[in-house]
């Protein structure tokens, strides 16, 4: 056979084993799954050719946006993942479903969850995430496996100890301060000399938690940070757009509008964040700097010197990678806990008033410490029921890397398994008949005591994965809700509409206009 005949025979069997693959993904993996689970009397939404169960879930959302909840409502689950709430009410709280042609199966019960999460070899992985979530988060930390994960969370463990991280109060109060005396001139300017201003929490605390992490992490003000969170905040669009449909690999590379925005965003949010470092880097004679990122290239030198090897354990591209990831959840996440929380103390002012004069107790009228703050209990009791109530993160997931027994369940290799967090912080089962209500009173005992099971809070996730950035998020919220209570009090303005989303964290989608008045 001639050179022209054996590349026409391996073409042939290329493509033969191109289409076969596409049998076995596309008609015979959903034929097969959907049996195996069905045996275990696991049901769900019939699986329609490539797009599984996405024309379905669009249609849901779609309808569940239009809707407005009762402003004394926090039964949210209809409305930030409806697609759940139907599905739970018609198959049980355990369904399988498909996202395109990848196999989902929900997980509602905190041990099960526990050992999902907890678990140390490997069995269950972070899911392979879309290009353009990549580049919004990086791909560090968040995203690594194994010994790369390691490696990351071994340099960066350092940064985020309550000792390096108490040093940073100060900064974050400043910052703090700085916006409450923006309110102040607003109360005191006010037409009806009722000393109130209303103010657009949402918006106003995600400029506040970025100028505090503009601060801590980078040693820059917010004006000098303002483009890698406006840059951030498009890729976010981006993102948001692109989960509700399905992903072909490959198509990332195709020079779409969407495609070509996408890499314009990352080339400018990579230089903005290169630069950034290498002007610390180049100060390195007169130190590192305490903040978060001098910690980290101060940790990744050092780490080096005590292993003793010749190149960095972190190169220029993981720390890049690493502050993607540190801009945009060190100020989203806390910039929602702090929306939502002004709007549960606007609803319950009994609680509003209860944990004001405990933080007048406590830390007076002046800027709290690090022991003050150790002191609030009230306060920490409130963020914690508000993390239950308003997680910024209603969804976790992880896919089996081999075939798993799951309780009773027997799940195959590659199958995903999300943990709908909304959902289990709303069980009545593990949180009792006031499931839906605000209680803080139910962490008077800590958090392993406030359910029936011990981790059946899972704001910040649990286990080796759990977020490394989770005391930095109390202690800013903390320090941010003290400032705020010494000086106002808060009241909800007559125009909110009650209208939770995920927008990759929870958001309110028409804003949460909140009237302050000065005290």
């Amino acid at each position: 056979m001639d050179t022209v005949g054996l590349v026409m025979v391996a073409l042939f069997i290329l493509v033969i084993t191109r289409i076969w693959r596409i049998f076995l993904v596309v008609f015979w993996r959903p034929y097969v799954l959907t049996k195996h689970f069905q045996s275990q009397g696991v049901r769900g939404p019939k699986y329609k050719l490539l797009y599984g169960c996405l024309e379905e879930i669009k249609e849901l959302k779609k309808a569940a946006r239009q809707h407005i909840l009762d402003t004394n409502s926090n039964d949210i689950t209809c409305r930030v993942l409806p697609h759940y709430h139907h599905w739970f009410s018609k198959y049980g709280d355990t369904v399988l479903y498909w996202f395109g042609t990848q196999p989902r199966i929900t997980i509602t019960d905190p041990e099960l969850a526990k050992q999902i999460l907890s678990n140390k070899f490997g069995f269950y992985i972070k899911p392979q995430t879309r290009p353009s979530f990549r580049k919004l988060i990086g791909e560090g930390l968040l995203i690594a496996e194994g010994a790369e994960w390691v490696r990351h969370r071994r340099v960066l463990n350092p940064a985020f100890s309550m000792d390096k991280l108490k040093i940073m109060i100060k900064e974050m109060a400043g910052c703090a301060v700085s916006m409450l005396d923006e309110w102040n001139k607003q109360c005191q300017s006010s037409p009806d000399d009722q000393h109130t201003a209303k103010i657009e929490m949402s918006k106003m605390f995600q400029e506040l938690t970025a100028d505090i992490i503009s601060h801590t992490a980078f040693g820059s003000s917010f004006r000098e940070g303002r483009e890698v969170f406006e840059t951030q905040h498009e890729l976010q669009k981006c993102c948001a757009a692109a989960n509700s449909d399905i992903f072909i690999p490959g198509t990332q590379y195709l020079p779409t509008p969407m495609n070509r925005r996408i890499w314009k965003l990352d080339k400018k949010l990579t230089n903005l964040l290169k630069e950034i470092v290498e002007n610390r880097l180049a100060k390195a004679k007169a130190g590192y700097g305490d903040d978060l990122l001098g910690l980290m290239v101060e940790s990744a030198v050092s780490t080096t010197k005590v292993e003793g090897k010749g190149s960095p354990i972190l190169s220029m591209f993981d720390i890049i990678e690493d502050c993607k990831l540190f801009f945009f959840a060190g100020h989203e996440t806390t910039s929602n806990l702090l929306t939502w929380i002004c709007f549960l103390l606007s609803m319950h002012k009994d609680w509003q008033e209860r944990v004001r004069e405990e933080v007048l107790k406590e830390c007076g009228t002046g800027i709290p410490d690090a022991d003050m703050l150790s002191k609030l209990k009230l306060v920490n009791m409130v963020l914690l029921e508000c993390l239950r109530i308003y997680c910024p993160a209603i969804m976790l997931m992880r896919k089996t890397s081999e075939d798993m027994k799951l309780g009773k369940l027997m799940i195959p290799k590659d199958t995903c398994v999300t943990i709908p967090v909304v959902k289990i912080h709303r069980s009545k089962e593990y949180w009792g008949e006031d499931a839906n209500e605000f209680n803080p009173w139910r962490f008077a005992e800590g958090v392993s005591k406030a359910a029936k099971h011990p981790n059946a809070l899972l704001a910040f996730a649990i286990g080796p994965r759990a977020c490394i950035g989770q005391n930095f998020a109390m202690l800013e919220a903390k320090t941010a809700l003290a400032l705020i209570l010494q000086r106002f009090s808060l009241s909800l303005a007559p125009e909110y509409k009650h209208a939770p989303i995920d927008f990759l964290t929870l958001n309110p989608q028409y804003g949460m206009p909140i009237i302050v008045k000065s005290l």
